[in-house]
């Protein structure tokens, strides 16, 4: 979080790839870049043009070390037919940087803080560090569950302002929203009809683009219950991937176990998954927030609805389900079969 966004004149080594070899489709040098953005799956790069900041063409696929084109083609997003046009016409300050810095003021093009400061997700904190209270600071763990979840919502989503255009351009982050306010009274999630595969749903409404974690987390039985984001992650860091508090098999098991009410209603997690200890399929997110959520080329994220994909459903909608990561030879119809022959799942579910 606190170095999404870094200045490689500060930190020379934060470009990964060498820009020293040749490429195509890379028309920049080092000098050309003011920004850079991501280290995990992806690396983009933004140079300076008057008071903005602009995308360059090209971006570093981390997970197979190659270059991949960055274009946002016409058409896609919904912003787009409002910035028509090659890269450097759609300026970072309206598109990206309200999620990637702290108090954006949209009029001067300032900020407080690049990067996801502590203010981003606690609000003003300057009579706070003078006198430290509970009153003068926010904390989310304080804050009721939707507003809890707003705080994160804010940027791991895919919407529109309420009021768009603002001042005449048009953003794609909630202007004026702070912490602690309802995200709501400022943003509108990215909406789906059921049934049609868009640009950024698929059929029955999962996500398959990043940063929709908020879209499928509003629908799950875990946001109607009032389990909020940081339930299983912790944004200052935990050494696991993804930053949850445990390994992703322990996170799960703090609030789901054999014989739990909240499921799975088994003697054993290998009784209700039918797969051994150990094994790929008897992991709770293997199933259950499956990687069909694309971050760029094959490379995925995971699904945040945590509803079981049936193959039925594949068949169906065209939706991914989690037994295909394993079983794709086999294809829907043999894991259909199969999970129909367990006694602990209900044969008119897994037709649906």
């Amino acid at each position: 979080m606190a170095n999404v966004v870094r200045d490689p004149k500060t930190h020379p080594d934060a470009i990964l790839p060498d820009l020293s070899k040749p490429d195509p489709l890379v028309k920049f040098t080092k000098d050309d870049i003011a920004f850079v953005y991501g280290s995990k799956w992806k690396q983009r790069y933004f140079t300076k043009k008057g008071d903005d900041y602009f995308p360059l063409g090209a971006q570093w696929d981390i997970t197979h070390q190659v270059w991949r084109s960055y274009q946002v083609a016409s058409g896609t997003d919904w912003w787009t037919p409002f910035y028509p046009g090659g890269n450097m016409q759609r300026p970072t300050g309206p598109l990206c940087d309200g999620c990637h810095s702290v108090n954006y003021n949209i009029e001067t093009k300032t900020v407080t803080e690049w990067n996801v400061g502590c203010e981003k997700c606690h609000g003003p904190g300057a009579s706070h560090s003078e006198r430290p209270t509970r009153a003068n600071i926010v904390n989310p763990v304080r804050l009721d569950f939707v507003r809890a979840n707003d705080v994160c919502i804010q940027c791991h989503s895919q919407g529109q302002p309420l009021a768009n255009p603002i001042k005449g351009k048009y953003y794609d982050w909630p202007v004026g929203f702070e912490v602690g306010k309802s995200l709501q009274d400022f943003w509108k999630l990215e909406e789906h009809k059921l049934g049609q595969q868009s640009f950024t749903h698929f059929a029955d409404g999962t996500a398959h683009k990043n940063r929709m974690q908020g879209n499928d987390f509003i629908t799950s039985q875990m946001y109607t219950h009032g389990v909020t984001c940081f339930s299983c992650h912790d944004v200052h860091g935990t050494g696991n991937n993804a930053e949850v508090l445990k390994p992703a098999s322990l996170t799960c098991l703090e609030c789901h176990g054999p014989n739990s009410p909240n499921g799975p209603h088994a003697s054993t997690i290998e009784a209700h998954t039918h797969h051994k200890a150990g094994s790929a399929g008897n992991e709770c997110i293997n199933c259950h927030m499956p990687k069909i959520e694309q971050t760029i080329a094959d490379v995925n994220v995971r699904a945040h609805t945590f509803k079981f994909i049936t193959p039925a459903t594949t068949e169906t909608l065209k939706v991914p389900n989690p037994c295909g990561t394993c079983h794709a030879k086999e294809g829907p119809e043999f894991t259909s079969k199969a999970l129909r022959n367990w006694g602990n799942v209900s044969g008119w579910r897994m037709a649906q």
